[in-house]
């Protein structure tokens, strides 16, 4: 399983009081995050078991919270697979997005200080150095890092856990993505959202999201599917 191309599970830094399970379950949470694993290929428990030098007995227990997550699906007879995406499934996901990260933002802004501002631009700065590199690991981290940053500056904020499922179901698709946005990201929407920020501006800050949402992601996701299956996005 180490030499298979479809699928890496790259390290992560492990918590003081993380046990095997856990740390498991969030490595591969991360994997999948970040679209380390291509959605549809065939893995197996003990492969998985085998590639992380493990038992198979964490694995079996990671692999059974992100199923109810509905991040991986099991098979039987101990395979597994990322689900592959469907146009359906991406309709619902990039509305969710759109819906859920606005609000999120909106909510955030009344929160926002100046040095979160600065660290939102520096995070910005270092994924346009991953752009040009074609860093795609890093590109999606600090994408999420970028977007983290602004909702979890609320402090009543309840919408994480539901934003990170989203991306979660995502995020193996998004990678394929990754590789037609420059036809489609023609603006830097994360300076629009940092603008929006500084003045304060909650409907400009609304409208840099969802472009966000739209050029990063959801046309360039339509351009994929509608090659692969020959459907396009409903009016």
């Amino acid at each position: 399983m180490r030499s298979s191309p479809s699928f890496s599970i790259p390290e992560i830094p492990i918590g003081e009081h993380w046990t095997t399970q856990e740390c498991v379950y969030r490595r591969l949470r991360n994997a999948i995050l970040i679209g380390s694993i291509v959605p549809g290929s065939a893995l197996t428990i003990r492969g998985l078991a085998d590639y992380m030098s493990l038992s198979p007995t964490p694995v079996r227990e990671a692999v059974r919270r992100l199923s109810s997550e509905h991040a991986i699906e099991i098979l039987g007879n101990r395979r597994i697979k990322v689900p592959e995406m469907t146009v359906g499934k991406f309709e619902e996901l990039t509305r969710l997005r759109i819906a859920i990260e606005t609000h999120a933002g909106e909510r955030a802004l009344p929160y926002v200080s100046d040095i979160l501002i600065e660290r939102m631009r520096e995070t910005d700065n270092i994924m346009d150095i991953a752009v040009r590199e074609e860093n795609f690991d890093s590109l999606t981290i600090l994408n999420q890092k970028f977007h983290r940053l602004l909702y979890s500056a609320n402090p009543n904020q309840a919408v994480m856990p539901i934003v990170e499922s989203v991306w979660l179901q995502l995020g193996p698709f998004q990678r394929q993505v990754l590789n037609a946005i420059k036809s489609h990201y023609l603006v830097d929407r994360h300076k629009e959202i940092v603008s929006a920020l500084e003045t304060r501006d909650s409907r400009a800050l609304a409208n840099a999201i969802e472009a966000d949402v739209r050029d990063g992601s959801e046309r360039p996701g339509w351009e994929i599917l509608a090659k692969t299956t020959g459907q396009k996005a409903s009016a």
